[in-house]
């Protein structure tokens, strides 16, 4: 039974590999909506795309800093690195945590949904927004603007992403934190016709202008357990 049992769950879980690597088909309504996406990600998710004939060409960071409370007065952080605070805990590591790759995808998520707004949208997004009720204004400033659905997709994003940076700042820089700005660039490889180069330079990052926001702490989120591993792994990068 024991065997017979670890067959069929090694049959549903190539089969379901397949599904989720190759192109979309109607193959996929074998599984209840939700059942293949639900079992795939986060611990199994893959894709072609670090293959020909469109390879991974770029590397995305994300960097956080804050305006916190010392002595009173409000003063603003250094940048700090979340990307290879986290890059610290895969690397020479065979059993790497799913928490190493967490800025990378964000990052690139988020730029994105950035890369679909309009450049009017994008002004106010390069705005600071942390004051009186900031995400409701944010929210309606753009929706003015138009474009509801990439306007939605955005926004569901930056509250991530967010929040996420709230917890990096809190980490990095204690509790009084006021607003946190984060900053996500790409950065292309060297272009494969100039890998004979002597010494190529890789082309300059690519940031997105973004503004401060507001701390975002969403339900369930712990300060303690984030900074007992994030605290870490930010030495670990000589940060």
């Amino acid at each position: 039974m024991v065997v017979a049992l670890a067959v069929a769950f090694t049959a549903f879980h190539v089969f379901s590999q397949f599904l989720w690597i190759a192109p979309a088909s109607g193959l996929r309504q074998l599984y209840p909506d939700g059942v293949l996406q639900g079992y795939m990600i986060p611990m199994f998710g893959q894709s072609w795309s670090v293959f020909a004939p469109e390879p991974i060409n770029g590397d995305y960071r994300l960097q956080v800093r804050a305006t916190v409370v010392r002595d009173g007065a409000e003063v603003t952080t250094e940048w700090v690195d979340a990307t290879a605070a986290e890059i610290s805990m895969i690397q020479h590591n065979l059993v790497p945590p799913r928490a190493g790759i967490q800025s990378t995808e964000l990052a690139s998520r988020y730029r994105g949904t950035w890369q679909e707004l309009t450049p009017a949208h994008r002004e106010v997004v390069e705005l600071g927004w942390y004051k009186d009720d900031w995400q409701p204004r944010l929210e309606t400033a753009l929706l003015d603007l138009g474009d509801a659905a990439d306007v939605e997709d955005y926004l569901e994003v930056e509250r991530v992403i967010t929040a996420y940076s709230t917890q990096v700042a809190h980490a990095a820089f204690g509790d009084e934190v006021v607003a946190v700005q984060f900053l996500v660039s790409r950065q292309n490889v060297v272009p494969f016709a100039r890998r004979h180069d002597a010494n190529p330079e890789r082309p300059a990052p690519q940031p997105v202008p973004v503004g401060f926001r507001g701390p975002v702490e969403e339900p369930g989120q712990s300060r303690e357990n984030f900074r007992e591993v994030f605290v870490e792994a930010l030495e670990e990068s000589g940060q």
